[in-house]
């Protein structure tokens, strides 16, 4: 689908329920006031603003009556243990099921959230519990390094570590990942955790990973970096500068972000810029949800356009007009963000059946 001015700009109208949202509960500043607020204070921070909010969540906590939550540690190609958390979805027991079931399960692997800078295994609790639940998928949230300690691109090759160890490890019998990935190996995240899933899915296919990723969960993504936009894109690729008035996500007037000092990314190469591949023919299907007033809408609505039209990949996409980056994990009270979390299960659902 084509989107014309009027679209966009009908997208970036903050919708009236966010705007009270706002209003009643302002995003908080995570500095607290201290423009020299080190990165792991902010980190504190962050991690108590969403902690504060998670009982308003659909899964607010564990259910252990469902879903069995273990952690391990994965060992990367320097030696580091990287922490995983897996979710396994337990037998129905309202039946005569048994631990290997006729459809064995699928396999997701989730990345989360924070600029490549923040954020822990805690921001995909609700998702990897979501999918294990309703579509007894074996989950695997990574806690890859994070900027400024560890640059780019240790995070990617951390993901990419863990991913490998994932395809080596599930299977039906396994007693850490009881999975089957041929019958679905899906890759996701949301903003720097959707750049990485992105990204994973550009591994798999390059570098022949067996078994392949099936499906791409992409949300809310960055995938092309603000000095690198080729010249053909430039008219598609605005809202980097003309989204001001998003509650969460704040770039410079020249839509870079700060956070890139510590990152230190080559913002060239598709392991940042996955859009800038040179090959995006043969990929796995993706779903996309973009955020209209998301400075980062207008890359996913073109990773979306020229994975379908141009490269005969399959996709779907959701949009949401009038909400901004990460709306329905900071304002989850609002009923647009009880749809996101139901979209974002049908969505992966669809990656599964593809």
């Amino acid at each position: 689908m084509g989107f014309t001015a009027d679209d966009r700009a009908r997208m970036s109208t903050p919708h009236p329920d966010l705007v009270a949202a706002i209003k009643a509960r302002p995003f908080p500043d995570l500095t607290d006031g201290d423009t020299k607020a080190s990165i792991p204070s902010i980190r504190h921070r962050r991690a108590a603003h969403l902690s504060r909010l998670r009982h308003l969540y659909p899964i607010p906590g564990p259910i252990t009556t469902q879903v069995t939550e273990t952690e391990h540690h994965v060992t990367v190609r320097d030696g580091t243990p990287i922490r995983v958390k897996i979710y396994v979805p337990k037998p129905d027991n309202s039946s005569n099921t048994t631990h290997q079931q006729p459809n064995p399960n699928p396999l997701i692997v989730m990345m989360h959230e924070g600029g490549w800078t923040f954020g822990d295994l805690t921001d995909e609790d609700l998702n990897s519990r979501l999918f294990a639940r309703d579509l007894h998928a074996v989950c695997v949230s990574i806690e890859y390094r994070l900027a400024p300690e560890h640059p780019f691109p240790t995070g990617v090759n951390d993901c990419w570590d863990v991913i490998q160890w994932c395809a080596r490890t599930a299977s039906p019998d396994s007693a850490i990942l009881p999975c089957e990935p041929e019958r679905g190996f899906i890759v996701g995240g949301a903003s720097a955790g959707g750049n990485l899933a992105a990204v994973m899915a550009q591994l798999s296919r390059d570098e022949g990973l067996t078994p392949p990723i099936t499906g791409q969960y992409l949300c809310v993504p960055a995938l092309l970096w603000v000095d690198v936009v080729p010249e053909a894109w430039k008219a598609e690729y605005i809202s980097r500068f003309s989204n001001r008035d998003d509650p969460v996500l704040r770039f410079t007037p020249d839509g870079e972000d700060n956070l890139m000092e510590g990152l230190k990314p080559e913002t060239a190469s598709p392991l940042f810029s996955p859009l800038l591949h040179a090959e995006l023919k043969g990929l796995a299907p993706a779903y996309l949800q973009v955020a209209g007033l998301d400075p980062l809408r207008d890359e996913g609505l073109l990773y979306e356009r020229v994975l379908r039209e141009e490269k005969g990949v399959p996709t779907r996409m959701d949009v949401y007009e009038g909400y901004g980056h990460m709306f329905w994990t900071n304002w989850p009270e609002l009923s647009r963000s009880r749809e996101f979390v139901r979209d974002t299960l049908e969505g992966v659902r669809w990656l599964l059946k593809m």
